[in-house]
Formats: C-alpha cells, structure tokens, sequence
C-alpha cells in the first residue's frame, strides 16, 4: 500500500506597511512567513506560490494593522513554521516577549534551559520566518546592543523605539 503525498499549495500577498512592503506568505492557508525588503534568509520569490489579492490573508492583514496603528500588542494566529525542533521552541519563546520589551540572546538562551547556547538562539532567531509576529526584533545584545535583524538594524531600532512609544532609540533590558 502506497501513500500518497500532496504538495503543500502556496501563496503570497504584498501588504504596504509603515516599515515598508510586506510578503505575506500562507502553506495551506495558514501564514508562514512574512518577509520584509531585502530580508535576510529569505527564500527564492518563487517558492512563495501564486500572489493573490489581501482578502486571502484578510484576518493576517487585520492584526497587522491594529498593530501599526497601536492597538494590538499580541498577534492571535495560526502559524505554519517550519524549522527544526529548536528552531520552532525558540520561535515559541520569542512570542511570550511582551510587547515594548527586549531580553538578550543569552536571557533566552537561560529561558530555554540552556544558558550556554546564546550563539545557537541568535542562529535559529535569524532563520524567524514570521518577523513582526514572532517578535525577533525584540531580542538584543548581551550589552543591550542592536545585533542582527533579518529585516535590517534600522527596522529593528523603528520596531522597538514604535514599541515602547518613544523617539528614544536605546533598548532596555529587562
């Protein structure tokens, strides 16, 4: 007896945001990945699947706009992550980050139960698919430092000082 496996359907949408164009990308109808311009460890476009109009991704779009506009401070979300085991309960990890707030790659690293693995943490950080939702952003340097952000630094530094409601660009720590 054969089994019989079904290509995963993709698709994709491109959604303007205050921190400039989105993609939007859903497996089977559930989002995957959100890439910004220029996004580091993003795949080749045409692994994206075919574009299809903001209606497809209509509750996606909603909570990304109450976001930008300062209403919504967690995503509710189905997600399709794929990655390996770590990668997936570092992703989880970084979405209990509360909104406004930062924690280092060593502090998540201590969360997970393995405080010398901060080098594997930024690694699997890097390789977030879903940035904005799974708040990549809000991880930082062990000396409160901006380091790596698959989006560019200058993102970073806008998400996080947009976060906390201020002009002043320096993360804390908690």
């Amino acid at each position: 007896m054969s089994t019989t496996v079904h290509p995963r359907t993709r698709t994709h949408t491109l959604l303007d945001s205050p921190y400039g164009p989105l993609t939007l990308v859903a497996t089977d109808g559930v989002l995957s990945a959100l890439y910004m311009t220029d996004h580091r460890h993003q795949p080749p476009r045409e692994t994206f699947g075919e574009e299809v109009d903001t209606g497809s991704f209509a509750e996606a779009v909603r909570q990304l706009g109450e976001y930008f506009d300062g209403t919504r401070t967690e995503f509710d979300l189905p997600l399709h992550l794929e990655g390996t085991p770590f990668q997936r309960i570092v992703w989880a990890e970084l979405q209990r980050i509360p909104y406004g707030e930062t924690l280092s790659y060593g502090a998540l690293a201590g969360r997970l139960g393995k405080p010398g693995a901060s080098r594997a943490v930024g690694l699997a950080n890097g390789r977030n698919p879903v940035s904005i939702i799974v708040p990549c952003h809000r991880v930082i340097g062990a000396s409160g430092s901006l380091t790596g952000y698959g989006g560019g630094l200058d993102r970073k530094q806008r998400l996080l000082a947009f976060e906390r409601g201020t002009e002043d660009d320096t993360p804390a720590l908690f």
